[in-house]
């Protein structure tokens, strides 16, 4: 534990900020995992709003510095490949 009062103060927001992200990234992998159930099912309409809910969330990651530009670019071009890869 902290000595320096501004060190509790951060150690504060720093644990504010861990739950706020642990959420929004729970949140991201459950709209990648709807996704992948709605292509398993082979519902392309379905598949195709759970591709455009995964990446608004994974440019929501990126703005909110959570995730890496490049993660979300990749993430969103293999969600794009199993998307066109179904019939």
């Amino acid at each position: 534990m902290a000595n320096i009062k501004q060190q509790m103060k951060r150690d504060i927001t720093n644990d504010k900020k861990r739950l706020l992200n642990a959420s929004f990234n729970s949140s991201l992998k459950t709209a990648v995992k709807a996704f992948h159930t709605a292509v398993l099912a082979g519902d392309k309409v379905k598949a195709q709003e759970a591709y455009n809910f995964a990446c608004k969330k994974l440019d929501k990651a990126v703005s909110k510095g959570i995730h890496h530009k490049n993660y979300a670019s990749r993430q969103k071009s293999r969600l794009a490949s199993a998307l066109n890869q179904m019939k």
